[in-house]
């Protein structure tokens, strides 16, 4: 393991990796599994996808093919799998192209022969809910998008399809959440008609666009730390999110939903305990301000002295839950096939009729260019019995 894996391990309080006896144990099957086969990897250039992407490119597919929006992205995939690993005996491709656009469609029309399509595009953050116009790109991107990619997939004899899911989808309590769980509803629905699996998973440590990332972001441009004091939250690093969704991919059952047991040193931490260590790691001491006022003020002088400015307080805006969990007490668990995963065995339970309205009312409001995030959040709670959506009326954004 490289010592960068170490090192995450260590911000996030853990001694050991996650998946290491899960992946050993399985690691021939999945090997010639995926040197047997042809993969799609949709928004495999985000630090989930490319992840996975790493886990397959490195076991030698006949075939792999990345799509991914950024091209930025893309281009850093290629080089970094080429520096690591070389070249494989396949085909191997990359392209730039939005799964909701005609390009992506005459794309799959014409390449669509894969065995597995792996989904790892998202929209991910709470904060994507602040107003309408992303709130509408997130259901697009969430939930259209998947169904749009699973019905292409099933008219083209696809194999198997993996959609990432999240352990927001588990009671939720914001937007995000609600989608990742309404996406699980037709998944589960689409499972009548071909194999399908999916996983929920803890936040990946130093994700692009995560609290964690912006730690870094903030020491390059010597800025005061924020974080909330009070939240806790499951860490996995981002080659462990990569296996646990390859292991869902090849070795999940239909209709099967993966999750991280909660041993081996998996456990909560709150943000900015990492923000202490991570500091630390850096070679600074945490100093506590009590505004942000004061913490920008000291982030121009502090540093020079070994020491770095951070706002710790309680959150207090939309959607934050203050404890995680990967399933519910209505979900059938088998907890004996892996050593370090559970598996969700009853998908949540979906009605086609409800479905399909759900699409149309989406559709109506997209077509006539009115809606309003009052509408949206009634046409959750219609469909999730057990969305109770947390409205505080202040966002992330509203803060440092």
């Amino acid at each position: 393991m490289l010592d960068e894996e170490f090192k995450l391990l260590d911000l996030i309080g853990r001694e050991a990796p996650l998946l290491d006896d899960d992946i050993t144990s399985y690691d021939s099957t999945l090997s010639e599994m995926v040197s047997a086969s042809k993969f799609l990897v949709l928004g495999g250039a985000g630090t989930i996808g490319k992840a996975v992407t790493k886990e397959i490119f490195r076991r030698n597919p006949c075939k792999l093919h990345v799509v991914d929006i950024s091209e930025n992205n893309l281009v850093e995939l290629v080089r970094d799998l080429r520096s690591d690993y070389g070249y494989i005996d396949g085909e191997f491709k990359t392209f730039a192209l939005d799964i909701a656009s005609i390009h992506y469609d005459c794309f799959f029309n014409e390449d669509g022969d894969f065995d597995y399509v792996l989904n790892l595009s998202a929209l991910k953050h709470v904060r994507s809910e602040k107003d309408k116009y992303t709130l509408m790109r997130m259901i697009e991107v969430n939930i259209l998008n998947t169904v749009k990619t699973l019905s292409q997939c099933r008219s083209k004899g696809v194999k198997k399809y993996f959609c990432v899911s999240t352990d927001k989808a588990t009671n939720p309590v914001n937007m995000m959440g609600a989608s990742k769980r309404i996406m699980e509803m037709f998944l589960m629905s689409e499972s009548k008609n071909m194999s399908i699996s999916t996983a929920r998973f803890a936040n990946v440590a130093f994700s692009d666009g995560s609290l964690l990332h912006g730690f870094e972001e903030r020491l390059k441009r010597c800025q005061p730390i924020a974080a909330p004091d009070d939240i806790k939250r499951y860490f996995v690093t981002p080659k462990e999110a990569g296996e646990l969704c390859l292991l869902s991919a090849l070795l999940g059952e239909n209709g099967d939903v993966f999750f991280p047991k909660l041993k081996r040193g998996l456990h909560e931490t709150t943000f900015s305990n990492i923000a202490v260590s991570y500091l630390k790691a850096k070679g600074f001491e945490a100093h506590l301000c009590s505004t942000e006022q004061e913490a920008r003020v000291l982030a121009k002088t502090m540093p020079k002295e070994g020491k770095w400015p951070c706002f710790f307080a309680a959150s207090n805006t939309t959607g934050e839950k203050m404890f995680e969990e990967f399933y519910t007490s209505n979900e059938m668990v088998d907890l004996k096939r892996f050593n370090n995963l559970g598996v969700i065995k009853n998908g949540l339970p979906s009605d086609a009729n409800e479905l399909s309205s759900f699409l149309k009312q989406v559709a109506d409001m997209i077509q006539n260019c009115k809606w309003n995030k009052e509408e949206i959040v009634r046409l959750f709670e219609n469909i999730l019995v057990d969305f109770e959506h947390i409205e505080r009326g202040k966002y992330l954004d509203n803060k440092m």
